[in-house]
């Protein structure tokens, strides 16, 4: 290869790297305009319920039915119900709240393989960013139910824990429904995290399993029974740095 051909595939390169670099820093505003415009548009649905679950739940099977009605008594008690948009729990939850008292609200994601927005949404918000998504799950939710799901349900309710458990969010209830099916997580939660001091004790005490909707809702009462269902204002300003 000849000096001036090197320089030529050096120039080339560089450039390549300019635009790359120019694209990713165009994506920043991309990613700023979700926050904006996501914050906006949910500003009004407090308080709220996130509830977490599987895509592949079909309707009438009893997780499904079990999420319906749960999700019904919290938007009949004056929650509106945030979930991630899709079919399955999600489908669930969206439509026991659209039937309900108080908004359904769905935070859609765009994927590779897009699946269609589930028809149950009083308020449908788009994402193409995960994190952005996820962040709206906290940001605006009261409490946190966690019905039965795969590895994106575990995803969600690990964050949520990892946030509360180390302060970066504020402590609200962590509900999962259905004891048969995460008991076994949390015995392996105790006799392994706990007993090889990977997390303390008292960790465990941040989640609460639940087997009835209605126990669901009378939790998430009485944990805000003695203060407002918002962010108490050194919470708001612990949240401006989630």
């Amino acid at each position: 290869m000849t000096e001036n051909e090197k320089l030529v595939m050096g120039t080339e390169s560089e450039a390549l790297l300019n635009g790359a670099s120019a694209r990713e820093s165009w994506r920043i505003f991309g990613i700023m305009s979700e926050f904006v415009e996501a914050t906006e548009r949910l500003a009004a649905i407090k308080p709220a319920v996130t509830i977490f679950g599987s895509a592949r739940t079909p309707p009438g099977s009893k997780y499904y039915e079990l999420t319906e009605r749960t999700a019904r008594l919290l938007s009949d008690s004056g929650f509106s119900v945030i979930s991630g948009g899709g079919p399955g729990i999600m489908e669930a939850a969206n439509k026991g709240a659209f039937h309900g008292k108080s908004p359904s609200v769905g935070l859609n994601i765009q994927l590779p393989h897009e699946q269609a927005a589930n028809p149950y949404q009083d308020i449908s918000q788009t994402f193409r960013h995960f994190f952005a998504r996820k962040y709206m799950f906290v940001r605006f939710a009261s409490a946190y139910v966690v019905m039965p799901g795969g590895f994106g349900t575990l995803d969600e309710l690990m964050e949520a824990l990892t946030l509360i458990q180390t302060g970066k969010a504020r402590k609200i209830p962590l509900i999962l429904v259905c004891s048969d099916f995460w008991q076994g997580m949390i015995d392996w939660f105790k006799e392994t995290l706990v007993n090889e001091g990977m997390v303390n004790p008292e960790d465990i005490n941040l989640i609460q399993l639940i087997d009835q909707p209605e126990q669901v809702v009378e939790a998430i009462f009485k944990h805000y029974e003695s203060r407002p269902f918002g962010p108490l204002p050194n919470e708001r300003e612990l949240m401006l740095n989630l």
